[in-house]
């Protein structure tokens, strides 16, 4: 039997015809008929990389596939660095199961904390009370120190796949994601000051968001087709992260979600008003874009979220996320049974909430929303709604509203 070798390629400046000299791979592999084929790659160009060291460096996540037989010496020659490129190009690439939002945190902390401490490691000198060691000196909340370390034991769990490596250093590594302040919850009377405040889109989006827990990015993803007045119900398929539309990452997270007939009424307004009222059109699309997108959560925020918040007295910092604790923490004071709430907030396993398995019915889940709703409106009456005055009031709207929106 033939006795393979790890390869390291060879890597030379070709001249081109036309256009500039180029970088080109040379190296063997085996078909299968069990031949040896020379293969040739293109790296890039001398202006991409101006030094042999460069191309050889952007050659590293390469060579490892190619000696994927041979992870013996393929360990000996692999830094963090280059596990952090493998990882991007195999995990993070264009078949990626990851949402872009995980990716774009991903990169981030590869990026800013990750690779400037580790990258020239290799991967068998990491050890795990060195991590932790520097873990502790990061000024960084306990939630971010969890969330490097749960990174960086996903990466060596892919250096472990790729057979480069036989154990994770990272899972003795210990790091607690305790809070160190607790979350803002807003009581109904600081809701109701926080809505009295705003007008236009953000008091719908607020409104929406108090009573349905959606995550902002599923929020602003919403079109018109989403939203279905004759069952009174959301269709949740995609979300939205730097303007990048991504589908939801669970299927818990893609299940419709109710709406009580004062939510609806709402929307069925706000599209009455709107000036994108068509089924392709963002429910929350920005008139700056012309339409074309949503308007970006941080706009809004700072715009008429943070200033309606210091005028309403709300001296807590909030953010969009606070709506979804909110309306969580509203439905466990209610008493609903934990398996309702889980699949209100759409959580993908009772990690979140508690691990039951018991399917909650709809109409429990529509009741128990609904019970939300009236400790802020009121019972609802027949011939109209307070939600019809409020969005009067908050909308501007001047066209008659409809007696019902439901089927």
């Amino acid at each position: 039997m033939r006795r393979t070798r790890y390869q390291q390629g060879s890597l030379k400046l070709a001249e081109r015809k036309r256009g500039r000299k180029t970088w080109e791979y040379r190296w063997y592999e085996t078909g299968a008929n069990g031949k040896r084929n020379r293969r040739c790659l293109v790296v890039g160009t001398l202006q991409d990389y101006p030094s042999e060291t460069l191309a050889l460096k952007a050659l590293d996540a390469l060579r490892k596939d190619i000696n994927v037989e041979h992870p013996r010496s393929t360990r000996q020659n692999t830094t963090v660095g280059a596990l952090i490129e493998h990882y991007e190009e195999k995990e993070m690439g264009e078949h990626t199961t990851k949402t872009f939002a995980t990716c774009v945190t991903y990169k981030g902390y590869f990026r800013k904390w990750i690779k400037p401490r580790w990258g020239d490691y290799a991967i068998t000198n990491v050890k795990a009370v060195v991590v932790e060691e520097w873990l502790r000196s990061l000024p960084l909340a306990n939630g971010s120190k969890a969330k490097i370390r749960n990174i960086m034991h996903a990466l060596f769990r892919h250096a472990i796949r790729w057979d480069w490596i036989e154990q994770n250093p990272i899972t003795p590594v210990r790091q607690s994601a305790k809070r160190q302040e607790i979350p803002a919850i807003l009581s109904m009377e600081e809701i109701q000051a926080l809505l009295s405040k705003l007008t236009g889109p953000t008091y719908v989006a607020v409104f929406v968001a108090v009573f349905t827990g959606l995550r902002v990015g599923e929020l602003l993803a919403l079109k018109w087709s989403d939203v279905d007045f004759e069952l009174n119900q959301l269709s949740i398929t995609h979300s939205i992260t730097l303007q990048t539309i991504s589908s939801c990452k669970t299927e818990a997270s893609r299940k419709p979600v109710p709406l009580d007939e004062r939510v609806a009424e709402v929307l069925w307004l706000w599209r009455r008003e709107s000036p994108y009222p068509e089924d392709k059109d963002w429910v929350f699309a920005s008139p700056h874009l012309r339409g074309k997108w949503p308007y970006w959560p941080g706009t809004l925020y700072r715009a008429h979220l943070r200033p309606a918040a210091e005028a309403a007295g709300i001296t807590a910092h909030i953010g969009w996320h606070t709506f979804r604790r909110t309306y969580a923490t509203l439905l466990k004071a209610n008493g609903e049974d934990v398996k309702t709430v889980q699949e209100l907030m759409r959580h993908a396993n009772f990690w979140v909430t508690m691990n039951l398995y018991a399917q909650a019915i709809t109409q429990n889940k529509r009741d128990a929303q609904s019970r939300v709703v009236n400790m802020l409106m009121g019972e609802k009456k027949t011939g109209g709604s307070k939600g019809s005055k409020l969005l009067s009031e908050h909308i501007g709207t001047s066209k008659v509203l409809p007696g019902t929106v439901s089927a």
